[in-house]
Order: C-alpha cells, then sequence, then structure tokens
C-alpha cells in the first residue's frame, strides 16, 4: 500500500446548509450520529514518540490561537445543548502542558454537571495534578503508555521519563479517575514482545489495556502497513499467555473490541478485559459516533479527515449559537462514509493519509 500526503482544506465562509434533517444534532449523510466529541486543547507535547512526532518536535500553535477556558465551555455547550453530544474527552497533544487545564474542565463542569469528562495523557506531571483534575469535575482518564521497559519506553518517547509515567497512572487511580485506561501502541521488533507482560501489569493494578493499531499519522511519514502490528498479531502475542474470548456486552460504537481474559490453562475464570482498537485492519467506520475539534478550533468529521471546518473563527467573529450548530452540522453531514484503507469498494492503494499528524489533530 502506497500512501501519499495530502494537505487540510479549511473552510472559513460562512455556515452552509447541511442538509440534515431539522433535530438531527450531529448527523451524517450515512446515518451515523456523533455524540462523542473528542476536544483538543492543545498541539504542544512534552515527549517525541516515533509514531507521532518527529525527533526534533513540530512548529506549536501561538497561544493566541489556542481556544480560550470561555471559548472551550462555550463550544462544547454548543455541541451539548443544541447537537446531541452526550460524552466529553479531551486531548492534544498532551493536555497537561496547559497550566488552566483545570480552569478548563471547572468551566464545562460548572455548566454541565453531569456531561461525563474524560482525558487523554501521557502522565508527565499527573501525580502532582490528579487530585486537582478531580476537584475540578474530570470523572476518567487514559495514559499512554507503551513499554514497562526503561530502555524502550525511551527509544519510542525519546525521552527518559517512564517513572513518570507509571507514579502518574497510579496518582490517577488514587484520586478516583477510574477506570484508568492505559493505551499502547506496538512497534514491531521494539515493544511487540511485552504484550502480555503489560496486560498482566494492568490486570494486576485494575487497569483497563487497549492496544492500539499504529495509524498513519506520523509527522515523520514513515507508516507502512508492513511494519504495523496488526490486531490479529496483538492477540496471538496475548495468546501465549492468555486465552482470549470475545466480550459478551455490547461495544456501541466503541472504538475497542473487548475481549474478555483468562489465564492460560483449562477452566480459568475470567480476570479482566483487554481491548483492541483495529482502526486499520477492522475498521469500524460503519459505527463511527466520533466528532472532534482541533485546539485550534476547527472541526474534523474524521480522525483522516482532509477537510476542516473553522469553528473558532466564526465565534470570534460574534456568531451566534445557532451559527455555530449550524456550521458544525455541516461539516458532520460532509463526513465520508470510511477512511479508506481498507473499505470495500475502495482502492487501498489510493488513500491519502493526513497531513497533519495526530498531535496537530488531537487523539
Amino acid at each position: 500500500m502506497s500512501v501519499s500526503l495530502g494537505l487540510p482544506r479549511v473552510r472559513r465562509a460562512g455556515p452552509a446548509p447541511s442538509g440534515a434533517p431539522d433535530g438531527a444534532g450531529l448527523m451524517d449523510r450515512h446515518g451515523r450520529r456523533a455524540t462523542d466529541l473528542r476536544l483538543s486543547v492543545i498541539d504542544k507535547c512534552n515527549l517525541r514518540c516515533t509514531y507521532c512526532m518527529p525527533a526534533d518536535g513540530l512548529p506549536w500553535l501561538p497561544a493566541a490561537q489556542l481556544m480560550s477556558p470561555a471559548e472551550i465551555t462555550r463550544i462544547v455547550g454548543v455541541g451539548v445543548e443544541r447537537l446531541g453530544i452526550t460524552e466529553l474527552r479531551l486531548t492534544g497533544g498532551e493536555p497537561l502542558v496547559r497550566p488552566d487545564l483545570e480552569q478548563i474542565i471547572a468551566g464545562v463542569r460548572a455548566a454541565h454537571p453531569g456531561l461525563p469528562i474524560s482525558l487523554t495523557t501521557n502522565g508527565i506531571g499527573l501525580t502532582a495534578r490528579a487530585g486537582g483534575l478531580a476537584a475540578a469535575g474530570l470523572d476518567r482518564i487514559n495514559v499512554s503508555l507503551d513499554s514497562l521497559d526503561a530502555q524502550t519506553f525511551r527509544t519510542l518517547a525519546r525521552r527518559d521519563r517512564l517513572g513518570e509515567v507509571l507514579a502518574g497512572a497510579e496518582a490517577a487511580a488514587a484520586a478516583g479517575l477510574v477506570p484508568v485506561k492505559i493505551n499502547a501502541v506496538l512497534m514491531r521488533g521494539v515493544n511487540d514482545h511485552e504484550a502480555p507482560h503489560l496486560l498482566g501489569w494492568a490486570l494486576e493494578r485494575g487497569f483497563a489495556l487497549r492496544f492500539i493499531e499504529q495509524m498513519p499519522l506520523d509527522a515523520d511519514h514513515g507508516w507502512t502497513r508492513e511494519e504495523m502490528v496488526t490486531a490479529t498479531e496483538i492477540r496471538h502475542r496475548l495468546s501465549s499467555a492468555y486465552q482470549l474470548t470475545p466480550h459478551p456486552g455490547a461495544r456501541d460504537g466503541a472504538p475497542a473490541q473487548l475481549w474478555d481474559v483468562r489465564p492460560a490453562g483449562a477452566g480459568a475464570a475470567v480476570v479482566g478485559t483487554v481491548g483492541i482498537i483495529a482502526s486499520v485492519t477492522e475498521p469500524f467506520c460503519s459505527e463511527c459516533k466520533r466528532t472532534r475539534i482541533t485546539a485550534e478550533g476547527r472541526i474534523r468529521s474524521c480522525l483522516f479527515s482532509h477537510q476542516e471546518e473553522d469553528l473558532l473563527e466564526l465565534l470570534r467573529a460574534g456568531a451566534t449559537d445557532a451559527e455555530l450548530a449550524q456550521r458544525w452540522q455541516a461539516a458532520m453531514w460532509a463526513k465520508p462514509a470510511a477512511h479508506g484503507m481498507d473499505h470495500p469498494g475502495l482502492d487501498s492503494t489510493d488513500y491519502i493519509q493526513p497531513q497533519r499528524s495526530m498531535s496537530a489533530i488531537g487523539g
């Protein structure tokens, strides 16, 4: 499979008619309705993970281009009150790089007391801030952790900070930000052998482990299908120590396919679950319920979009909530049926990788 690059098209003109039925919220032309908002608060990160960033980092957005806490609260409010958003995940970059993160969470929580709010983080700085985040109104946390070996962590993250990440995950659990979910990306020949060890470590601590197939969203654009560790391979790796059976609960549009975990051996009881997010080889596009806002306030209907709608510019120009909602609806109505990597009827050799990396999009 070849991968070419494409610059995102950004529309800044006034709201266009979406074509969505009245009262449909963030529905697209394929019958999906987005209720899960992934909102990036910053593009900057203090790690340089090989599957996300180049070693020297990226040019960061100026502070003035980032959404302020008040702007984030207003955008979330439009989503919740007018468009049917029922869940919020704050992402980055690395959200903990923002010193006003607690203020952002507190503002959203005050406006929407019942809204589930979660956070994806690399865990650096979490030890000192977990309690404050919980007090501000954060419900749950995802910690990115690809290796339990210090040298391997340095190889992947290009930073020697494993101890801080491990301590951060424990601090999150102690602060009640549960269930703590652990996100792990396996890289062939680097950390793929660690899959059973990572699962055992997570089960011992009551953490919910999610393995994620490496996606073509790296800033170096070095991703290849041949080098990616697939969901099938992940399950095979885990089978050396565990028995996996499909979890009976409904997936309900969640990115992760859950598996019940039993220690290897006849008659063993279920000791937990593990999730596998197979965006590339086992795509779940037809059940997608997500809508995304980048750190500079642009709408992306899909993680792999080449089209963005500038919501923040419209807000700063004095738009009403109704006008913001209309633009958001229009962006989601145009959502493609699938990302194109493994969609039936599409030539995967023509897949175009988004120009923006994961840190710039928001995970």
